[in-house]
């Protein structure tokens, strides 16, 4: 049977199938036994792992096999810059900070401001507006309530003394026909591209570099990025460094219901620089699971999976499992209607942003704090 999907690290379509996606990347899922685990060493559990959003994982028992010996672990995620970030990219900076504050555990950020330049095809994105980019990525992230003592975060073009070395031991065990299959590369692509993955590889193991000895690694991506670690894992292991470990997200969908949000769909995609009106008119527009019309709805109800505003709800905005629930069962049941249902995620969404905006204006002039530069 052919699958109606495809999920890679430069786009995703389809309706995407994540159990399906779990046999197919090789991980595997977030079960109970391991929720109950995570809550017992973390004493809490964040309700995106209860919910699922992050789903699957690579050596997450193993990790914490390791932290409940006393061998603490650190956390790595990265993004890379294209224009502004967009709330579907927060989720893995989100979990990084949760695990920061339960774990005690030091962050280490990539923000590879040579990624997209070299991957777009784009020519108006030249490095030097990755550059500037990748520094409004760095304040965002920053504002999300990392601590500035135990997070670092650095652009490869600026720590590329560190980061170089230990990418070229990396791509000594990585051949063009292992990155060429896994990511569908073809003879177009640019040899930067090629040379990639060596580089987001390094941070997996960066501070066993620095320390001397090695340190678990734990990494929050989306599961699209699987495949930069699928890679790379075993050249790390080659290298004398444990692999890391890997918690993987669901896409946050689109507003108009696709299987991502996309930072190259303005439509589609709320950005953390949008304005409240912006906001409004986006949201308005969201597919609902609704029927259509309102006398409909009542009589009828309609299904909260195939509505953008419960989902945006589940995944970021609404916290509360109880309000969550609330939520979807006032879209089955028709008392939820999508008026008062869609300036409900507004107002949060707009709250959200300015409180977040707040922030950064804080850390403006403190983001050097948190910079790393060879």
């Amino acid at each position: 049977m052919q699958e109606d999907y495809k999920v890679g690290a430069y786009s995703v379509e389809g309706n995407v199938n994540y159990d399906d996606l779990v046999t197919k990347f090789g991980v595997s899922l977030i079960d109970d036994d391991l929720k109950k685990r995570i809550k017992k060493d973390a004493g809490d559990l964040h309700f995106m792992i209860r919910r699922g959003i992050f789903f699957a994982n690579r050596d997450l028992n193993w990790l914490l096999d390791q932290y409940e010996k006393g061998n603490k672990f650190y956390v790595y995620t990265g993004i890379a810059p294209s224009g502004s970030m967009t709330i579907a990219h927060l989720l893995p900076f989100i979990m990084a900070q949760w695990l920061q504050e339960k774990f005690d555990a030091d962050v280490l950020i990539q923000i590879p401001d040579e990624e997209k330049f070299l991957a777009k095809k784009d020519m108006n994105l030249t490095l030097e507006k990755a550059h500037d980019l990748a520094y409004q990525d760095a304040l965002d992230i920053a504002a999300l309530g990392f601590k500035p003592e135990k997070t670092k975060m650095f652009l490869n073009t600026e720590y590329a003394d560190v980061v170089y070395k230990q990418a070229v031991r990396v791509s000594k065990y990585l051949t063009f026909s292992i990155v060429k299959d896994a990511f569908g590369f073809g003879n177009d692509t640019n040899i930067g591209t090629i040379f990639y993955t060596s580089t987001q590889a390094v941070p997996a193991f960066l501070k066993s570099v620095e320390q001397g000895t090695n340190v678990p690694c734990l990494i929050p991506l989306g599961i699209d990025q699987d495949v930069h670690f699928r890679v790379a894992r075993n050249a790390i292991d080659k290298l004398g460094y444990y692999k890391p470990a890997i918690m993987h997200s669901k896409f946050l969908p689109s507003l108009k219901g696709g299987p991502k949000m996309s930072a190259s769909d303005s439509d589609n995609t709320i950005y953390l620089a949008d304005s409240p009106d912006v906001v409004v008119r986006k949201v308005n527009r969201a597919i609902t699971g609704q029927q259509s019309t309102a006398e409909l709805q009542k009589k009828l109800g309609g299904d909260p999976d195939k509505c953008a505003v419960c989902q945006y709800n589940r995944y970021l905005f609404e916290p509360e499992d109880k309000k969550l629930e609330a939520i979807f069962e006032g879209e089955r049941k028709g008392t939820l209607l999508a008026g008062e249902h869609k300036k409900d995620l507004a107002d949060k969404i707009n709250k959200f942003l300015e409180n977040h905006n707040k922030k950064k204006e804080r850390l403006s002039d403190r983001l050097d704090s948190f910079m790393l530069r060879a």
